[in-house]
């Protein structure tokens, strides 16, 4: 039993912790923003212009988080365009006052300096149909009350995007592993499977837990870092740093 012990106490520190610290240290060394005063906010211009196109458009960004919080975790929201509009509609969970920020920054605006990038999109009728869903979902969410923040294990902001994303099941994929805190139990279940039935998910209260199915692939958790394979890009998923994919 110690021996077995010992062995898991070794593939804990080598599967998670290493590749944690060297991010952490690769974090560490690089330039960011030092404050969310010092951090640029503005637009990446990763988005056309909302007016540029007629169509409906539907977005999940993410990106990088500030402060050291950035070498392991990265912060999701929530971007819409209605057909004909000339403007996105953004939703984010932030963690000081109201917890649901609505058009709070710019659609594609850089997160603590860093770029966004786009986790999944839908246009014309396709992201027609989504848009009401997600709005549903995003009125439902059990978290949006001032309080309803928790930077770990949860609820924070990838709890209430991964929310909506569970809830509208034609948002066929799952969050970046690195979006720590989508793994919370947002509807209270400690076992739950997505309403589309394509992943099924154990938490530990976010703490520790283990996803498989298609979206997800086979992921285990541990205090939030991610360890696991994606069958879908061929890839393999590191803890803070990732997905690393063929496709």
């Amino acid at each position: 039993m110690t021996r077995m012990l010992k062995l898991a106490l070794v593939a804990i520190l080598v599967v998670y912790l290493v590749p944690a610290a060297l991010s952490a240290g690769l974090w560490y060394t690089s330039d960011h923003a030092t404050s969310w005063r010092t951090a640029d906010w503005s637009s990446s211009g990763l988005l056309p212009a909302a007016g540029a196109d007629e169509r409906a458009a539907f977005y999940i960004l993410s990106a990088r988080t500030g402060g050291l919080k950035g070498a392991v975790a990265e912060h999701s929201w929530i971007v819409a365009k209605e057909k004909g509009a000339a403007r996105y509609e953004r939703w984010d969970k932030v963690g000081w006052g109201s917890p649901i920020r609505h058009n709070g920054y710019d659609a594609d605006g850089r997160w603590y300096s860093n770029e966004p990038r786009v986790v999944f999109s839908a246009f014309g009728e396709r992201a027609e149909r989504l848009i009401p869903k997600v709005r549903e979902a995003i009125d439902a969410y059990p978290f949006a009350m001032r309080g309803g923040y928790h930077i770990f294990p949860g609820p924070n902001s990838n709890t209430f995007v991964a929310h909506v994303m569970r809830h509208v099941p034609e948002i066929d994929v799952a969050l970046p592993s690195v979006s720590v805190g989508r793994n919370y139990p947002s509807d209270g279940d400690l076992v739950f499977l997505d309403p589309d039935r394509r992943d099924l998910h154990l938490s530990l209260f976010g703490y520790a837990g283990l996803s498989i199915g298609w979206k997800s692939g086979l992921e285990v958790n541990l205090l939030g870092l991610v360890a696991g394979i994606d069958p879908r890009r061929l890839g393999v998923k590191i803890p803070a740093f990732g997905t690393f994919g063929l496709l």
